[in-house]
């Protein structure tokens, strides 16, 4: 994954967005909807209405980066809210690309189960 710098926000943008809008389509709803600027550095992540398509749209100093994750088979977790913008953290980010539940992460069955388990001496 590419190097954030400090102080940058992740904001996933609540509800449905059409998935075929770009740069000044995507810039124009961070800036209009969000009342946010979209060249401040921070990233914003757009879902598709089924789901399976991320678009994360960012600004680094030479220019706008567009980022697109379409999933073969599934669905992104995304949150129930229906407009505004959500702030996440790096980690739930992370999560969130690899499929994994980000608002409550749980441990494995197999680490629940061998939590307690002790070593014994040979």
């Amino acid at each position: 994954m590419i190097s954030l710098p400090s102080g940058t926000r992740i904001w996933l943008v609540a509800g449905i967005t059409d998935m075929s809008k770009s740069f000044n389509g995507l810039g124009e709803q961070v800036q209009h909807v969000l009342n946010v600027n979209p060249f401040s550095g921070h990233l914003f992540i757009f879902r598709g209405r089924r789901g399976d398509t991320v678009k994360i749209l960012w600004a680094d100093a030479d220019g706008l980066c567009l980022f697109t994750k379409r999933l073969e088979e599934g669905q992104f977790i995304w949150p129930a809210v229906r407009d505004g913008k959500v702030s996440i953290t790096r980690s739930q980010l992370a999560m969130l690309l690899d499929k994994l539940v980000w608002r409550q992460p749980t441990t494995s069955r197999l680490s629940a189960l061998t939590a307690g388990m002790a070593l014994q001496p040979c």
